[in-house]
This record gives C-alpha cells, sequence and structure tokens, in this order.
C-alpha cells in the first residue's frame, strides 16, 4: 500500500511540471501574440492613414 502511495506522489510531482503542456500553452499564447501583431500592423497600414 505504501509503495501505491509513493506511485502516486511521483505521478503527481511530475504532472506539475509536464512540459507537453507548457510547449502547448506557449504556442497557444505565441499565436495570441502573432494574431494581435498581424491585426495591429493591419490598422497602421490600411485605416489609420485614411484619417
Amino acid at each position: 500500500m505504501s509503495q501505491r502511495n509513493e506511485d502516486i506522489e511521483i505521478e503527481r510531482k511530475e504532472k506539475k511540471s509536464d512540459p507537453s503542456k507548457v510547449a502547448a500553452t506557449f504556442i497557444k499564447y505565441a499565436a495570441y501574440v502573432i494574431i494581435l501583431v498581424i491585426i495591429l500592423w493591419f490598422l497602421v497600414q490600411y485605416i489609420l492613414p485614411k484619417f
């Protein structure tokens, strides 16, 4: 029974720093930033000169 508890503890520690979740989150927010930059570039290039 103590062996099973140790396995659960090890599994919990691994989930806290799961590299695949970190990478997925980084990619998601990087995509948000890229989309934001594209929108801002569009505004500066096409919308603002008309004013």
